[in-house]
């Protein structure tokens, strides 16, 4: 029986001892989680039952920590005491308080618990920081908490804003906070300076331990700046938010370094997360992103790029139609989406009536006027439009200068109108290499429709620049992940095949058709003067609608009786 006790006492030992090591599921059974600085614990937290963290044995030389718990999309709330205040206590998926130690101080403890009816998943870490490190959130006047180390996160379609409070310089256990705004000088908070990054988590995965997993790569300075991306550097002079696209469907992380440049030491707020999408909603969650309208007008608008992609040169009607659909749909939507409230749907089905009535016009005046100039100018437009959208698609259309929306516009429509001048001596080529890029580009819109790839934003970041005002302010990072370089590669392929197929076939052939209603009329005066021609007997279109007209009416009239219809003449 002794030796039983002994064994027990021996497991429940072992059981806290691994509760500080490395990244273990904790059992919240006894109402208190052990934690150990530095290390990752993953617990489940239950509404009905909230859990007391506890940290023992800090080191003497630490001076304050921040405690941070994460989970995927349910909020929990960590709080100083068991009573939870606005002012002493933070709620939501990522949230961290501070804990600045008394003079002898060995043990801190935080209390947990979960504000939604289901069990959260979640993981939390202590992280301790010395007197020289830079306090995360030490000077917030716009949060509830005195001191605010949490990442603030909104999003909408358009843009993702973080906003954060401003740190203040650290100081020993015993001594009384630095203020933050008697001086500007070095030995105030206003050489500070912080290092935003971004993470993206792998596509198209929305797995609540991966998520899990990645964010223990963004919670402390070392690993956040092996990991993770620098966007941006602000200084204690700049405004403490920062915008980026919102990436819908797509995981992304988020934190800020602040750094001492006088003492070299940093410290880390605590990281956020977004997927720009929401996960407890039925209809558009984060699972069931793609619009049934969409996969049907993508896919349709890629089975035509493709025909175009390897014949449209010599379907030249066609290939207008497609030019002119692409021209006025891309102006339609713009317009009506910044006029009206109306639904996507019914947007994206004026889009395509639109696009189809740009589509016949352009085909009607070349048709009727045979202007190649006017049909070669909307063509080069739209693969310059392309070309231009790419160029800002790099780290080019980060640069501060193009958050102007004047200098942004100008150059990119001089980008745009530098290719057709281009090739303004071989518009054959430039057909045909419209034809490839643009047709191609079709198929890469069509994918994105069913699965999240990060070359559609090539276009969509133009026109989220069109519709939203604010949008110039966002950084435009997006992953470039496995799916990414296959769809490019596949991009690639097709635009050369196509590209190759119609120079190949196009070899000693005339440059472009010839004009059509010149022919027609050619036509039209060779049956009237030619008696030969059987066509000369036909009658004119005219008198063979009306006879036609003349056939259907006759069906619904009724048939005369036969006999005699007067009367007998006495």
């Amino acid at each position: 029986m002794g030796l039983l006790r002994l064994l027990l006492l021996a497991l429940l030992v072992s059981g806290r001892v691994g509760a500080g090591g490395a990244p273990t599921i904790g059992n919240t059974s006894q109402g208190f989680l052990e934690f150990s600085v530095g290390k990752f614990r993953y617990f489940q937290l239950n509404k009905p039952f909230p859990q007391e963290a506890i940290l023992r044995h800090i080191s003497s030389n630490v001076t304050f920590l921040i405690f941070q718990i994460h989970s995927q999309y349910q909020n929990t709330t960590v709080s100083y005491s068991r009573t939870v205040l606005p002012s002493t206590s933070a709620m939501g998926s990522d949230k961290g308080l501070v804990s600045i130690l008394r003079p002898e101080q060995s043990m801190c403890s935080w209390y947990l618990e979960s504000v939604d009816a289901k069990p959260v998943q979640s993981v939390a870490i202590p992280l301790s920081y010395s007197e020289r490190d830079p306090i995360p959130g030490g000077c917030n006047l716009e949060f509830d908490l005195d001191i605010d180390p949490n990442i603030y996160l909104e999003y909408n379609f358009f843009e993702t804003t973080i906003k954060f409070a401003p740190a203040n310089l650290g100081y020993a256990r015993d001594a009384p906070p630095l203020p933050c705004d008697n001086g500007t000088g070095q030995e105030f908070r206003w050489r500070l300076q912080y290092d935003v990054y971004q993470y993206f988590l792998p596509e198209n995965d929305l797995a609540e331990d991966v998520l899990l997993r990645h964010l223990q790569r963004m919670a402390q300075v070392s690993q956040v700046k092996a990991n993770a991306v620098k966007v941006v550097t602000l200084t204690a002079n700049d405004k403490t938010s920062v915008s980026f696209s919102s990436l819908p469907g797509q995981g992304v992380i988020f934190n800020v370094i602040v750094w001492d440049p006088l003492l070299n030491t940093s410290a880390a707020y605590v990281p956020a997360h977004t997927y720009a999408c929401r996960f407890e909603v039925l209809e558009g969650s984060c699972a069931s992103l793609g619009r049934v309208s969409t996969k049907v007008f993508f896919t349709l608008f890629a089975l035509l790029g493709l025909f175009i992609c390897f014949f449209g040169h010599r379907f030249w009607k066609t290939e207008l139609f497609f030019i002119g659909f692409i021209f006025m749909g891309f102006f339609f939507y713009i317009l009506i989406s910044r006029l009206t409230l109306i639904k996507y749907d019914v947007r994206l089905i004026l889009t395509a009536a639109a696009g189809s009535v740009g589509g016949i016009f352009l085909v009607a005046i070349w048709w009727r006027f045979g202007t190649l100039g006017l049909c070669m100018l909307c063509a080069g437009l739209v693969l310059g439009f392309l070309v231009s959208a790419a160029a800002f698609f790099t780290p080019l259309g980060n640069l501060k200068v193009f958050r102007d929306d004047g200098v942004f516009w100008v150059t990119f429509s001089c980008i745009a109108v530098f290719i057709p001048v281009v090739f303004l001596g071989c518009l054959r080529i430039l057909n045909i290499l419209t034809c490839g890029v643009v047709g191609s580009y079709s198929v890469v819109l069509a994918v994105d429709s069913y699965m999240n790839t990060s070359l559609s934003y090539i276009t969509l970041n133009v026109l989220r620049r069109a519709l939203d005002a604010d949008f110039r302010r966002a950084f435009t990072n997006v992953p470039s992940q496995t799916n990414d370089f296959i769809i490019l590669a596949v991009w690639g392929m097709l635009a050369v095949s196509g590209i190759t197929l119609q120079i190949r076939r196009e070899r000693g052939r005339p440059l472009f058709p010839p004009h059509p209603y010149k022919l027609w009329k050619q036509e039209r005066a060779r049956r009237i003067t030619n008696i030969l021609d059987p066509s000369y007997h036909i009658p004119p279109l005219r008198e063979r609608l009306y006879g036609r007209l003349t056939q259907i009416r006759d069906l619904f009239r009724k048939e005369q009786p036969a006999g005699e219809r007067t009367p007998l003449l006495l």
